[in-house]
């Protein structure tokens, strides 16, 4: 018998939990870099297409999944999948939805920790009177693990074992009692403190405590439609990319989350009512902070080149020194609600990460909440911490592209095969539609059979032989060159090995040997992870044949 007994106390904690898990750092810091990249105000005609045809769709299937699994007792994906069909495969498949989110928690943890940390240096002042290069290098002493400024040795390791402590601590507590109790205070806060930047970021006037445009100058560069881009494959394809990103699904934590869902229980209202509310962070306040406070004080050709680095680079080098460029009062509070709101954003998101595993040990090994929660907490520190002692040898971004970006996209491709073609739509709408406190769009049926399925399989095609630079009409021309950002030629270490053969500085060469290693011993310790869970996925099917329990 499984010792899972748990459930939700309310409504309004799942919806919570669920936006929660759905709200993290990529709507603050990757949202608004993705729209500027990739045609400004044009980008929200592709992103709300893969929005209505793709994401709600899939937050359907995975809602659904979920609460039919959980009938039969199943919290994880594994025996979720494996209640929809009877080939013995989809068990495995179903691995991913446990190994992505251990594999995730394992780097996120530590960018997580990095809000953790800079709050508390938002406090102290720490950034009171430096100037952009000095915050730019205090991040980067930060990710050396130099010497800290605070005085703490390995300050990063410390901050991260502290944020890994309080994610287990909580998950250790119950799904009532710690993570829906931590959304419903972490996601009004952040949304508090949203608010205010998003106001002090309509609000910048040239002039004005060193500003050097108004608020509309970067409002008008981040919203401005490069319609001329809207025909690219890339803008399409970066559009769903980000609508994965930002509703968490492929990774098997929605499945979860509404495993715990009574049998009658509505999810379709749910479901929308929890991506609806990240949209809502996503484009509202995640595009009214980051670029137009940014651009008011440092001027579009400036941000231009800090946009190429990509969204941490402004949020964490870049921010603290303008916030304080408000006082050192406001400043310090502004740093506060930033990383503070990264943080709530990042911890609703990381709890949502150790259910899956929790789940399966309580169904699957009669294990008690706590000591689940606590072997989450020890495989995270251990397969973490070759991202914080290595994070400049590539480590931390092979765990996001490979269990991050490109397991999303198989997992999302496979279940939504599974759902509307070997279940059955019959079966699965009859799944969405029960108990429905809403009316489900009937030509939904027809896009979750035939429109989703296309598009996450031209997703996963596109990111497998992206050609060079993203000029999809040289490639089609006949000129296909892969990009280096190809999955094909990241496998194949195309770029780094570039690198190595044209390199002559021993030093450079030393150092990307050294990054070569480090990124093959990553992927090789994800397989190595990916295959034991699996192997207790064996373990755990051969126990309930032995208990007659299939």
């Amino acid at each position: 018998m499984s010792a899972n007994k748990e459930s939700w106390g309310s409504r309004v904690g799942l919806i919570l939990a669920m936006a929660g898990n759905a709200v993290g750092l990529g709507n603050f810091l990757r949202f608004p870099v993705q729209a500027v990249q990739n045609g400004g105000g044009a980008f929200i005609i592709p992103y709300l297409v893969c929005f209505l045809v793709m994401g709600i769709p899939l937050l359907w299937i995975e809602w659904s999944m979920g609460r039919f699994g959980g009938k039969f007792g199943h919290h994880s994906t594994p025996f979720i999948l494996d209640t929809m069909h009877k080939n013995r495969l989809w068990k495995y498949i179903g691995v991913f939805g446990i190994w992505t989110n251990i594999a995730v928690a394992a780097y996120y943890c530590y960018l997580e920790s990095w809000t953790l940390s800079y709050v508390f240096h938002s406090l102290g002042g720490t950034f009171n009177g430096l100037d952009q290069n000095g915050v730019a290098d205090f991040f980067n002493h930060y990710v050396n693990l130099d010497t800290s400024t605070t005085g703490i040795p390995y300050e990063p390791i410390v901050f991260f074992v502290i944020c890994l402590l309080l994610n287990t601590w909580i998950l250790s507590q119950g799904l009532a009692a710690g993570v829906e109790r931590v959304a419903k205070v972490g996601m009004p806060l952040l949304i508090i403190f949203g608010i205010f930047l998003a106001y002090k970021g309509f609000t910048i006037t040239a002039g004005e405590n060193g500003a050097i445009n108004d608020s509309s100058v970067g409002l008008n560069f981040l919203w401005t439609p490069d319609y001329t881009q809207l025909w690219s494959p890339s803008v399409w394809l970066a559009a769903a990319g980000q609508i994965f990103f930002t509703l968490s699904v492929g990774m098997g934590t929605i499945h979860c989350y509404a495993s715990y869902v009574r049998s009658k229980d509505d999810i379709a209202l749910n479901a929308m009512s929890a991506g609806w509310m990240n949209e809502f962070v996503e484009v509202v306040l995640g595009g009214a902070i980051l670029i137009p406070i940014s651009i008011g004080y440092l001027g579009i050709d400036r941000v231009t080149e800090l946009v190429q680095l990509g969204g941490l680079g402004l949020g964490f080098k870049t921010l603290p020194y303008l916030f304080f460029q408000w006082g050192p009062v406001l400043g310090a509070v502004a740093g506060v609600m930033w990383f503070g709101l990264l943080f709530f954003a990042g911890i609703t998101s990381s709890l949502a990460m150790g259910t899956p595993w929790i789940g399966f040990l309580q169904d699957e090994f009669n294990w008690r909440r706590k000591p689940a929660a606590w072997s989450f907490g020890m495989i995270v520190l251990l397969l973490g911490m070759p991202t914080v002692l290595f994070f400049n040898y590539g480590v931390f971004d092979e765990y996001d592209y490979w269990a991050g970006t490109v397991s999303l996209v198989v997992f999302a491709l496979l279940e939504s095969v599974l759902f509307a073609w070997v279940f059955g739509m019959d079966k699965g709408w009859r799944e969405i539609t029960s108990g429905a406190d809403i009316q489900v769009p009937a030509v939904y049926r027809f896009i979750i059979k035939f429109i989703t399925p296309l598009l996450l399989l031209w997703v996963f095609i596109g990111s497998l032989i992206t050609p060079k630079g993203g000029d999809w009409g040289k490639a089609l021309a006949g000129e296909w060159i892969l990009d280096d950002g190809s999955i094909i030629n990241k496998l194949k270490n195309t770029s780094l090995k570039r690198q190595l053969a044209e390199a002559t500085d021993p030093v450079v060469i030393a150092q990307l040997q050294d990054t070569l290693f480090f990124v093959n011993a990553s992927r090789i310790l994800l397989a190595a992870v990916f295959l034991s869970i699996a192997l207790l996925v064996y373990i755990a099917y051969k126990k309930r044949l032995r208990e007659g329990r299939i």
